[in-house]
């Protein structure tokens, strides 16, 4: 238990101010401010904080707490930073409070709003649900949203669903960590570090919805503040001077708040909407290594190749069991490519799956990511997919016997495959529908998904059977056709996409700006090729005179279109979260210190993406 001094300052004693008579029973969005029923064996139960199983005798230990931030006395000391991360001795490059600010007007009469932000603790926490191994809990003493350590194994989908940017995931580590609302000083009557340490009484802490002394608002919506429907954040806001009418970022994020003229009416609507900021101008860029050589190029992989081997067994599975003399289907499975091609699918799935497992912080916990198949689509994923890995390998194997047992074993095999498909191909789509980033969070993505499987799918069956040998005239129409189909869906997802983001009120309008800026130009040879694409695969349909260098430049402009478009969806994406600073919390400051080697300060808070060295000891030990 943390050990309290007997000469506290009364500032950093936690105060009950909050009696039966006139405690509000729910907070304003409906949830009940106790956790716990008064009769709920719940109660009375140890946190076990370094295994102590004393129990805090605080009367509000079962309701829900939240910090209280008011702006009007923030001076951006940055103390707060400090205290909490000697409290939680995280190293330069982790915070899990830090301050940031946005800015309005000009001289003389130029405004600043700093904001000091760290985990929420939501009635109704993503991150929680979002996480594939069940490392974050919500506990009924205080309301705290706790995080594990050594139960994360670093996949960072936490870090993606949080709009406040709570979770950090540290690189070095291979673990994400966060606030813990500092249970362990709440335990014996005192507030948060932070709290205890701002020097102009910026901060409070208590239970939720309890105005402060001498504060006169409760808001949750401030400049810069991102949108509470999403987790229903337990943070409240007082901030009584008036802004300018639009309030800019300092960090290289394209986006600024503009005060609507029509006055909120529920908790969900901010009087501050975010509009892009086309700070950088609009002069278009290649950045081809930098689009390229993304942190998420492991997902880049897994993704494209499941979903082409998800494509083309579609194909082979209907070739085995369905015999259709108008298509002929059939030729597929009497094909002499067809043994070497199931072996390639399965051979290149193996390979996106290692890719995503190495991706993790901590590869060796992998088996961890079927931990939350209640609620996270993570895990949903996962499962779905390693059942249609499991489907395809049972499928292949089959194949390679003539007896009618391995043919009823392997049409056993290719539903499993089957159904696992539709599970993890949708549950792919699915993990990628985040309200915390706008970009994704669009129709367009299952577009995109689908319209990749249908045509590398496609394709690579027709590469292959093609240089086996003459392919029926039916079945390489099907093909085209379907081809064809695939590309015209993706080009229509795309269109609704660049529609619907062009007068976004929201992060999404920075996303399309920085695509059609900083990658414009990859951005436009992507969208070339993909028509190029359709013309070709269109033209092959007409002429009804398909060779294999045709379909291999038919390849080769949709394989290049799809592998720019997937770098694009992961790079240009940008979350709804807090601002930062010049240096602090800046992407653009992050790239350029990691470029001139700025990062090798320990000072700078900047290290460089790697992921965690595979630890055998570490693997022995918990054996």
């Amino acid at each position: 238990m943390f050990a309290r001094r007997d000469n506290e300052p009364d500032y950093a004693v936690l105060k009950s101010r909050v009696t039966e008579g006139d405690s509000t029973s729910v907070n304003r969005y409906g949830t009940p401010i106790e956790t716990v029923q008064s009769d709920n064996p719940l109660r009375e139960q140890s946190l076990n904080i370094n295994h102590d199983s004393e129990i805090g005798d605080n009367p509000d230990r079962y309701k829900q707490h939240g910090f209280y931030f008011n702006a009007d006395n923030c001076i951006a000391c940055h103390a707060c930073e400090a205290a909490c991360s000697e409290k939680n001795d995280n190293p330069a490059h982790i915070a899990f409070r830090s301050v940031g600010f946005v800015e309005g007007g000009t001289y003389p009469a130029y405004q600043r709003l700093n904001i000091s932000m760290a985990c929420n603790h939501c009635d109704d926490p993503v991150c929680l649900k979002g996480c594939p191994t069940r490392a974050y809990t919500k506990f009924a003493e205080y309301g705290a949203v706790l995080q594990d350590p050594d139960i994360c194994f670093g996949c960072g989908y936490c870090t993606w669903v949080c709009p406040y940017n709570a979770p950090q995931l540290d690189p070095e580590k291979g673990q994400v960590t966060k606030c813990n609302m500092c249970v362990d000083r709440l335990e014996v009557g005192l507030k948060p570090a932070c709290t205890s340490a701002c020097l102009g009484n910026a901060l409070d802490f208590g239970v939720i919805e309890d105005i402060p002394d001498n504060r006169s608002q409760a808001k949750v919506d401030i400049p810069g503040f991102p949108r509470t429907d999403i987790t229903h954040p337990n943070i409240r806001f007082q901030q009584t001077r008036t802004t300018q009418r639009e309030m800019t970022r300092v960090d290289q994020t394209a986006i600024k708040y503009h005060r609507s003229d029509e006055p909120s009416t529920t908790y969900e609507e901010s009087p501050f909407i975010p509009e892009l900021d086309p700070k950088q101008g609009f002069t278009r860029q290649w950045n081809l290594k930098k689009l390229l050589t993304s942190h998420e190029n492991a997902h880049i992989a897994f993704t494209m190749s499941a979903q082409l081997v998800m494509g083309a067994f579609l194909w082979l599975f209907a070739g085995s069991f369905i015999s259709d003399s108008r298509f002929e289907l059939d030729s597929l499975s009497s094909s002499p490519a067809y043994l070497p091609g199931l072996v390639i699918l399965v051979g290149l799935i193996t390979t996106g799956l290692y890719k995503l497992n190495m991706h993790l912080g901590k590869p060796h916990r992998f088996y961890r990511g079927f931990y939350n198949l209640r609620y996270s689509p993570v895990s949903r994923e996962i499962a779905g997919v390693s059942l249609f890995f499991a489907g395809l390998v049972l499928f292949t194997l089959c194949a390679f016997f003539e007896h009618s047992f391995f043919k009823v074993l392997q049409l056993i095999a290719g539903l499993i495959a089957l159904a696992g498909l539709m599970i993890g191909g949708y549950f792919m789509y699915m993990l990628y529908r985040i309200e915390a980033r706008p970009f994704w969070n669009h129709i367009n993505t299952a577009s995109s998904f689908a319209g990749t499987g249908l045509v590398l799918g496609s394709l690579f069956i027709a590469v292959f059977n093609t240089s086996a040998g003459e392919m029926p005239q039916q079945l390489n129409t099907l093909l085209l056709f379907t081809i064809s189909i695939g590309l015209v869906i993706e080009m229509a997802g795309l269109w609704y996409h660049r529609q619907s983001l062009k007068s976004a009120k929201s992060e999404g309008a920075a996303s399309f700006y920085e695509q059609t800026t900083t990658y414009g130009y990859a951005y436009g040879l992507r969208n070339s090729l993909l028509v190029l694409s359709l013309i070709i695969s269109l033209s092959l349909l007409v002429t009804e005179h398909q060779s294999l260098w045709a379909y291999l430049i038919l390849a080769g402009t949709s394989l290049i279109s799809a592998i720019i478009g997937r770098a694009l969806f992961y790079v240009v994406v940008i979350p709804t979260t807090m601002p930062g600073g010049f240096f602090w919390r800046n992407k653009g400051f992050v790239e350029h210190a990691r470029e001139t080697g700025l990062a090798d300060m320990p000072q700078m808070g900047v290290v460089y993406e790697k992921h965690h060295a595979f630890n055998i000891n570490e693997l022995i030990e918990t054996i």
